[in-house]
């Protein structure tokens, strides 16, 4: 019986005080049986089907409790309340559910006698991360004799001699893999059945946080002496982190880091349905608002997480902005936790979704799957869908087709890519590079679901992500690249004028037009199978288009700034001076008297700031480096930008190449999340592709403003940030 489990009565079993009572109840021996089978129960609706030759009572939710509850071969364990249908809506009502446990036989008695109920096993969920990296089997493996077996005691620790104490270690071989976990010492022992160390494949190492994994490909161990790995720490990787806070790659690929401060998510609630998330976390302190335990069923149950699942997704999707660690998609978002690991069940899940209409919940980030259907889930997910409620479902991470509700037409599916140089050589991220690669690093990795369920790929290899208490890892899986695609959606339904206009009241049309949206802004990766990538990645340039081309700067300082920093610029050689002004009037006077080009009217920002003779290329339409989310401040005659954790002249948002180890490139130039040709920033329709038009647009200018501001920083025009810490 799981936690959530209740007697008949209703009240609660009592638990050990202690752990010398748990102790103690393990003394008198029983005998292993197989568990009783968990069903889901529910009245059929009308009109049920009816026993030949026979009248057939209708039964409501009371009726089939008590039915059940009387009933010496059935277990009762709760009941879910049924709820009516939304108005207009095409999906009926829900029934209630009873949850009781039984024997299959007892199971088909009561089919026969009851014809007007309805039983569905109460199946089993699981993460949608990756529990092992891919065994590579031989063709004609070792034959091994019967009772041979090796013993092998690993030493995890790092490169100055700390042990790293719960670090995961998986041994695969021939026969059955072997996992354990390392004590405080950082030591683990492992015996293997049937194994030599010769017939050993592969040793997966993962530290709980602040380190990257390590995968090595038929190791030479040793069954004498500590065989030890060392692995590298992520501050290696990430210079000052986590004191310095970084954009994901994967972030930076959709194009996240390159967004106006402004858009932010304000007033969207999202739904994190998963093994809860750690309120004690410096980027989800203050972050996540509310939640229900539905595992223990403690009032604040939901803020723990034991499995490290779910608090990392909350961090993808909305991580907090304050200089230091990860930062999310939608920082300002409402987070609403719903909690059902471990031990999820189909019902848990039904119960979680009830929640979710019932706040308004409008994104539901559902990194869970099951090899199995349910009816039951199915219609609760459409009844939750008719409620304006969108669900972003991961594809699951068997490398086989989409699990389920990935498989239903209403949801977003959403499988994983991966980046060659996201992550250092020798992790287990490394072991799941499949091919084709594309020029610039992407690759479907092999865990990663497949299908033509799937709508879009997100980044989901080497993830770097919060974990209880305090720490931070990079993780792979579906359950990774899900909330990445989750925090877009609830950025797009704050931001985007159609969800204030057509699309703004709660119902199905809502949810098929954010899904339409989001679709429509991706960029295709060409890796040889659509089923595998979908439409392609997000672009949240393109999805949030219509909302940064309504971004205008105030006029005063746009007139003023533009022509002292394109005067800078020019007096430096950064620009080439303009011949002169609208009706041969001069541009602006630069050092030594040089004329510099000055903005006119009916030309477009580029062509006034002469940009196609820009010592360092065309003119980024997209925001580019400031602080927290790129913010900007500017006062009189200067202007500065201000940001944590940019080294140099440059803060952390957009930055060098330097300042972003395994990055997607320099912030200037194209990166993978957007298409050749694409001016990040630049006018766009609703489904991502350029207007037309030529006239000088607000988004564009304040843009280009904030790129001459960084580039005088560059070349030493403008004096730093005293406020900045990152300088």
């Amino acid at each position: 019986m799981t936690s959530n489990d209740k007697p008949k009565d209703g009240s609660e079993e009592p638990r050990p005080a202690s752990p010398r009572g748990r102790q103690a109840s393990r003394q008198a021996p029983q005998p292993v049986e197989p568990r009783p089978r968990r069903y889901m129960v529910a009245a059929l609706p009308q009109p049920h089907p009816a026993a030949p030759g026979a009248a057939v009572p209708a039964l409501d939710g009371d009726t089939v409790r008590r039915l059940l509850e009387d009933d010496p071969e059935v277990r009762v364990l709760r009941r879910l309340r049924g709820t009516a249908g939304n108005p207009g809506a095409q999906a009926p009502g829900f029934p209630a559910v009873v949850v009781a446990e039984m024997t299959a036989e007892h199971v088909e008695a009561l089919r026969r006698q009851y014809p007007q109920l309805y039983f569905e096993r109460d199946r089993l969920l699981t993460y949608s991360d990756v529990p092992q990296p891919p065994r590579r089997r031989r063709s004609a493996p070792a034959v091994v004799p019967p009772g041979v077996e090796s013993t092998f005691t690993f030493l995890v620790r790092d490169a100055d001699g700390t042990p790293l104490p719960g670090a995961s270690i998986l041994v695969t071989g021939h026969g059955w893999p072997a996992q354990t976990s390392t004590g405080a010492d950082g030591r683990a022992v492992v015996t293997m059945v049937g194994e030599t160390p010769e017939s050993i494949n592969g040793v997966t190492v993962r530290p709980r946080s602040g380190y990257w994994s390590v995968h090595i490909d038929r190791p030479a161990l040793s069954t004498t002496r500590d065989n030890l790995i060392e692995p590298v720490r992520l501050s290696e990787t990430f210079i000052g982190f986590p004191g310095r806070q970084v954009f994901g790659w994967g972030q930076q690929a959709m194009n996240l880091d390159r967004l106006p401060p402004t858009l932010r998510g304000a007033g969207v609630r999202i739904a994190i349905i998963d093994s809860g998330a750690d309120v004690r976390h410096p980027d989800l302190r203050d972050r996540l608002h509310a939640g229900v335990d539905l595992v223990g069923g403690e009032p604040d149950g939901w803020s723990v997480d034991a499995a490290y699942h779910g608090s990392h997704c909350a961090a993808v999707v909305s991580g907090a902005d304050d200089g230091r660690g990860v930062v999310g998609f939608a920082v300002e978002a409402e987070v609403h936790v719903c909690k059902i690991f471990p031990s999820g069940r189909f019902s848990d899940l039904i119960e979680a979704l009830d929640y979710c209409v019932e706040q308004r919940i409008d994104v539901v980030n559902l990194s869970l799957v099951s090899r199995h259907h349910s009816p039951l889930v199915a219609a609760k997910i459409e009844q939750a869908r008719e409620a304006g409620v969108a669900c972003v479902v991961a594809a699951g991470n068997d490398g086989g087709p989409v699990g389920f509700p990935g498989i239903l037409p209403g949801v977003l599916t959403v499988a994983a890519v991966g980046k060659a140089d996201a992550f250092p050589p020798g992790t287990a991220h490394e072991a799941e590079i499949r091919g084709p690669v594309t020029g610039d690093g992407f690759f479907s990795p092999r865990f990663t679901c497949h299908g033509p369920e799937i709508d879009v790929c997100a980044p989901g290899v080497a993830v770097l992500s919060a974990v209880p208490p305090d720490g931070y890892a990079a993780l792979d899986g579906t359950s990774m690249a899900a909330p990445h695609v989750a925090g877009l959606a609830a950025l797009v339904l704050a931001h985007h004028g159609d969800f204030r206009g057509p699309f703004s009241g709660r119902d199905a049309r809502r949810v098929d037009h954010l899904f339409h949206i989001i679709k429509s802004s991706c960029v295709p990766l060409n890796l040889g199978d659509l089923h595998r990538t979908g439409a392609g990645m997000p672009n949240a340039l393109r999805a949030l288009a219509p909302a940064l081309a309504q971004i205008t700067p105030e006029p005063v300082e746009a007139d003023t700034l533009l022509g002292q920093l394109t005067a800078e610029m020019t007096g430096a050689g950064l620009l080439v001076p303009a011949a002169g002004g609208p009706d041969g009037e001069p541009g602006h006077s630069g050092r030594d008297g040089q004329a510099g080009p000055g903005v006119q009217p009916g030309m477009a920002p580029q062509a006034a700031y002469g940009v196609a003779a820009s010592a360092n290329g065309p003119v980024p339409g997209g925001l580019v480096t400031g602080g927290r989310r790129g913010r900007s401040t500017a006062t009189g005659g200067t202007s500065s930008s201000t940001g944590r954790g940019g080294t140099g002249s440059r803060s952390k948002r957009g930055g060098t190449a330097a300042d972003r180890p395994y990055a997607t490139g320099p912030g200037g130039g194209r990166t993978p999340g957007g298409a050749a040709g694409d001016v990040p920033g630049a006018p766009r329709t609703a489904n991502g592709t350029p207007a037309g038009g030529s006239g000088p647009a607000g988004g564009e200018q304040a843009a280009a403003m904030a790129w001459l501001r960084e580039e005088m920083r560059a070349a030493g025009l403008l004096d730093e940030d005293p406020g900045d810490p990152a300088e």
